[in-house]
Formats: structure tokens, sequence, C-alpha cells
């Protein structure tokens, strides 16, 4: 088994360091950690050459970002390393929350069938990168160059001017495009004089990687306020290997380097053993860290051009898992989009709907985890007081249970106002409505053959979905081919209880066509489409109405 935390990549030379002009090439990605290597992988699938370059030659130290989200693996699907992150990583969906020693709710994130992915995996990040890098390291348009930092950028009409540092001195790179994807505190962000803004949480907590062989259920374990912990917080995840991820709420006065320390970890870790019946579980402290965290972000995420995802752009407590999975989905969107630009089929406007469209993203994110983060870690004593009366009525009043707030998990945004959204024509209900990321559902093929809907969308096209069969579906299916743009089509039949789930989703009926966009976002649906509604609608969806 590959140890990923002992990996060093090897710096190797490359030929654009010799070069007497800088060499150009269309996108530079700056960072590789998951966000950056997403982005990449998404690009090369577009047939869109790409150069990553990363300050370092490793992978995540110590587990950082564990928790991916069901509509993450969905994009990790799209990129062909899906399998191998829910193979590994612990799948789960149900938590439990406690005030004091006594569990007060518990809930279930996932608690309808019919979906391939589970609600969320819980994996290090050092396997994420270490997938991804492999997933990388297949597809001949990535080019990853370990050990070169980036210390200056220079912007101009046509793209912008990198200056690289390598062990063997400084180079210069021409870029059409540059996606800065170098984490909270980037350097690209500083060097063109841009901030983050938000709010900072003065408050410490502890995290602690812990290997125990506990028989515990796979479920999240969130204590308010524990004999073993008083007045504060704990959380307790399962890992990969037997790992266990435990957060300590430690308080702003604590001092940092005293409270990573092993022998003041294990006393702390036995005591929550202890609570839960686990005394005589013996356990081994890896990797730990002390953290303080802020909800913030950019005012904007393009800059000329230069495009921020993920930390560099913005950021959130950890409670909701979503820091890392906001990433991915930057990513997410952002691909297609460069990918149509330079594939000469949008405007460059079209790259200011990623900007608008994930700072969308990242206020709601920010808006979720501010909540979370004001009810786990009250400060004052009039919210102490409210939040511990929410608890207290929590496991007898249902209307208290939707004001405690432990970190509402992290799922798409449904880009209701995006520019490239059509709006409906007809009536729907349901969630499916122009800007929701896809929902997945069971479908059965005409060969008789079972699948998953988001499995028969395309990795880098637009997709219509056409529901039903008969007349209505044959019209619609006629339309798609008239209206003069390479879609790939999807046909979702209700001929068995699988079909009618997905039917039922999506409140379709006979010849219902669903616009996906590349990142399987809804931007249209038509009862009866024609042609031309169409091919307005794919004109829209690329900025060019």
């Amino acid at each position: 088994m590959i140890d990923y935390q002992s990996l060093r990549f090897d710096y190797q030379r490359h030929a654009d360091q010799d070069a007497s002009t800088p060499a150009r090439h269309p996108v530079v990605i700056v960072g590789a950690g998951p966000v950056g290597l997403t982005l990449a992988i998404d690009l090369a699938l577009r047939e869109i050459p790409v150069v990553l370059l990363d300050n370092d030659n490793t992978l995540s130290s110590g587990s950082r970002a564990i928790c991916f989200a069901k509509r993450t693996l969905e994009v990790f699907d799209r990129l062909g390393c899906g399998d191998r992150m829910v193979d590994k990583g612990v799948s789960w969906h149900v938590g439990k929350v406690f005030f004091h020693d006594e569990q007060v709710y518990r809930f279930d994130l996932l608690p309808e069938s019919g979906h391939e992915r589970p609600a969320f995996i819980n994996l290090q990040q050092y396997y994420v990168e270490g997938y991804l890098v492999e997933r990388a390291a297949s597809l001949p348009l990535i080019d990853l160059r370990w050990n070169n930092k980036v210390t200056g950028i220079e912007q101009n009409d046509e793209g912008a001017v990198l200056t690289v540092e390598t062990p063997e001195g400084d180079y210069r790179l021409q870029a059409g495009y540059v996606a800065a994807c170098d984490g909270s505190r980037s350097n690209l962000r500083q060097m063109l004089g841009l901030e983050a803004k938000g709010r900072v949480f003065r408050d410490r907590f502890l995290i602690a990687d812990i290997t125990m062989d506990a028989q515990l259920p796979t479920e999240r374990r969130f204590w308010f306020d524990p004999s073993f912990h008083p007045g504060q917080s704990v959380l307790l995840h399962k890992q990969a290997d037997g790992m266990w991820r435990v957060d300590f709420q430690l308080g702003w006065d604590a001092d940092p380097v005293e409270e990573r320390k092993p022998e003041n970890i294990t006393p702390r870790v036995r005591a929550l053993l202890d609570s839960i019946g686990f005394a005589d579980v013996q356990f081994q402290i890896g990797w730990a860290s002390i953290y303080t965290f802020a909800c913030q972000r950019m005012e904007r995420f393009r800059h000329g051009r230069v495009l921020f995802a993920g930390d560099s752009a913005h950021g959130v407590s950890p409670f909701g898992a979503r820091g890392a999975n906001s990433g991915v989905q930057d990513a997410d969107n952002l691909a297609w989009k460069l990918a149509a630009v330079l594939h000469g089929q949008a405007p460059d406007a079209l790259l200011d709907s990623y900007a608008s469209e994930r700072e969308f993203a990242a206020d709601e994110n920010i808006r979720h985890s501010t909540r979370a983060t004001d009810f786990i870690t009250p400060k004052s004593e009039v919210s102490r007081l409210f939040r511990d009366a929410v608890l207290a009525l929590t496991k007898r009043h249902a209307f208290a249970r939707t004001l405690v707030n432990s970190g509402r998990l992290s799922v798409p945004a449904v880009l209701r106002d995006s520019p490239l959204n059509t709006p409906d024509a007809d009536t729907f209900e349901g969630a499916m409505v122009p800007g929701a990321a896809a929902a997945d559902a069971p479908i059965a093929r005409s060969d008789g053959s079972t699948g998953w809907l988001l499995r028969e969308c395309h990795v880098s096209q637009f997709t219509a979905l056409v529901f039903g069969q008969g007349d209505a579906a044959g019209r619609s299916l006629q339309a798609l081919k008239a209206c003069d743009f390479p879609l790939h089509i999807a046909r979702v039949q209700d001929t068995t209880a699988a079909g009618e789930l997905a039917t039922q989703r999506y409140d379709a009926q006979p010849g219902t066509v669903y616009l996906l966009r590349p990142d399987q976002h809804v931007c249209a649906r038509w009862r009866h489409p024609t042609a031309a509604h169409i091919r307005t609608a794919i004109d829209h969806a690329l900025a060019k109405a």
C-alpha cells in the first residue's frame, strides 16, 4: 500500500526554463491541492493543455479536509476517480447530537433511496490528493511541475506573465489564463494586492488523528458541553485505515504550542473514550494541529486573466465540510467555461459568470458557516443561554431541532439567479429548477440494463435528458437533433420502478426535456421544446445571448 503522506515528487527541469522568450500556455494553474488538481483533470478531459505548478513536492500533511459530499463525489465520478475515493473512504449519512452526555437527536442526510453515492465519505485529504495526482499522471495534456513556486505576475490584454522560482533558478511563463488555487495564504492574491475580507473567530480548536480499534458505528457525533470536556464542544468522525478524527474546542486563551503536545492531547482523548464506554481501548496519536478560522472571501473572484478558486478565493469554518467541497465545485464550474472560451465556443464574458455564480455560492457557505460557528461557540452569556435552552428542548420538541446547528452540512448551491439560466415557460414542480445541480436516480436503458442518471451524462458536453416514450418523446428528440449543436442525448424511460423515480424527481412527462450544462447544473427545461428554444437556451448558457 502506498504511504501517500511520505511521497516525495521529483523536481524535473523543463524545456520552458531554457526558452529565449517565455513559453505560452493556454492555462496555468497555481497550486496542486484538491482544487487545482480537479481543475487540471477537468480541463484535460476537455482537450485543454494545462501547466500545473506547485511550490512543494509533497501531498497534504495530516487528514485536514476529510468530509467529501455526494456532489463532490459525483464530480470525481465524471473525472474518472470517484470509485477509488468511495472504495477507500468511510461512507456515512447519520449524525448524532449530544447535550452534556445525553443524545438529544439524530439526523439522516440521505433519508431517501435511489442515489448511487452516499451523502458523505470521510477520507483523509492525502488520499484524495494522491488519487487525483495519479489520475492527472494518466492524462498527457497535464504538465505537473513540482517545486515550481510563482513569485511574480504581470497582466496584459493577452494574458499574464508569471515568474517561477525553481531549485535551478527562475524562469518566466506566459498564460492565456491563470487559475489561482494556491490556498488560504494565496501568494497570487498577495502579489496582485488583493485581500479576503470577513470575520475572524476568536477561538482555538485542536484537531487530532488517532488510530484505535474501537467498534463504534460509522456516524458523526457532536457533543455540546460534555462532562469529559466541560463548557466546550467535541466532534468525532471515523476515517479510513481505522483512524478517527477528533476536534476539541479549546477557547481563545489556549496555548497552541502546549495543546499540540501528545501529553496534553492524550488525557483529552482518554476522557472521551472513557465516557462512551471504551475505557479499555488503546490508541495512538498521529497528526495534530491547532487552528483558528475565519469566514471571509475576496470581493471578486475574477481579476482580468486571473481567476481565484477554493481557499484562495474564500474561507469558512470547518463546521459543515464546506471548504474542500466548495473548492471542488468552483473547479467544476470554471473548467467547462474556460474550455468553451478557449475552444472558441463562447466569448470571454462567460468567465464573468464563473465569478458571479461562485461568489453567490461562497456567500451561502459563509452564511451557513457563520451561523454554525455562532451556535457552537457562543460569545455572550445570552447567546449561550439561548443555545442551551434550544438543546434542552430538542429531545422532546421537533421545532427545536430546526434551531440546532452543529454545522449544516455541505450541499451544492442552487444558482437560481444565474445569468446562464433560461426561465421556465412551462409549469414544473420539485427541486430541479434552472440553476440546481442535477439529482441522480436509477434508470433503465433501452437494452434492458440498469444504470444511474448522472453516469449517462457526457463528461464534457451539454447533455439533454429526454423523458418518456411515444410520439411526444419522439418530437422532442427531433427538436434536439435539429438544433444544430453537438448535444449528448440521454433517454430516461419510466418502463420500470427505477425509471419512475427519475421521472418523479424531475416532474417529467413524456417529451419533457432537461438541458444540463457540462457541470450537470440544469440551465433550461421544457415540456415540448422546439429546435429554436433549445438553441436559444444553449446560446444563453454560453453567454452569447
